[in-house]
């Protein structure tokens, strides 16, 4: 953000004191002062997209930062984020005791507050809103054994498999290996939990006793959520959209 940005302001609260510093395309403007007192810690970054690298636009988008942050706080269950839109002025509504939401009469910024208690089962219901699920509550699977995992899903009487994976919060949308263990994993399971059951009838087997069933028929209607938290991850190609 700093190399990219033509103004970044960078204030620091911490050991009771206010530290700044500016910068303008990555270089420092100045030494750190002292501009304070505080009694909180924490960073507060302010900052001015560089035009000259940003040619098509640096307005921003309050729909796209909104998708983001929601996906963020779903990503990571706790955490209040809090989006304020100072360009724009809103018609202000409350709750009232029945939860209906009223309006004031009263013009605020535009603003959301993102924060989710459940995390990734939430984030399958706020994706399968709209769907006719099969199950009552979306499957939620989490280990740190040898690198964090999250994963919740859910199935719905459709036909269209949506899988959305994410490393250390990045959307992965060209997949990669934990996607496809994922894919395997799951299939597999459910193979081995069908064939155990006797839950396939014959005629899904063939003349030599072995399942048609593919991997892809296990996923249909499927909607998940696949969340890893690698140290040193590899990805491929620059956008770091597949891990390798």
């Amino acid at each position: 953000v700093n190399a990219l940005s033509d103004l970044l302001v960078a204030e620091i609260h911490r050991e009771g004191k206010v530290f700044m510093q500016r910068y303008s395309k990555g270089k420092p403007l100045g030494p750190v002062e002292v501009i304070g007192e505080c009694s909180d810690t924490g960073t507060i970054i302010t900052f001015h997209p560089d035009a000259t690298i940003f040619t098509q636009t640096i307005v921003y988008k309050y729909e796209t930062l909104a998708n983001r942050l929601r996906e963020l706080s779903f990503l990571n269950k706790g955490i209040r984020i809090t989006l304020k839109d100072l360009r724009e002025m809103v018609d202000e509504f409350v709750e009232d005791e029945n939860g209906d939401r009223k309006a004031t009469g009263n013009q605020v910024f535009r603003n959301d507050v993102f924060y989710s208690e459940k995390g990734l089962s939430e984030f399958i219901s706020y994706l399968d809103a709209d769907a006719d699920h099969m199950i009552p509550e979306p499957v939620c699977v989490n280990s740190d054994k040898i690198i964090p995992i999250d994963i919740a899903l859910q199935y719905n009487n459709g036909y269209t498999e949506k899988i959305y994976s994410y490393v250390n919060n990045i959307n992965t949308i060209e997949g990669g290996t934990h996607l496809q263990g994922f894919k395997n994993g799951l299939s597999k399971s459910l193979r081995d939990y069908g064939t155990k059951n006797n839950l396939f009838g014959k005629e899904m087997f063939d003349k030599d006793g072995k399942l048609t069933l593919a991997p892809e028929d296990f996923r249909e209607g499927l909607t998940a959520v696949i969340s890893v938290k690698v140290a040193e991850p590899q990805f491929e190609g620059q956008t770091k959209t597949k891990l390798g």
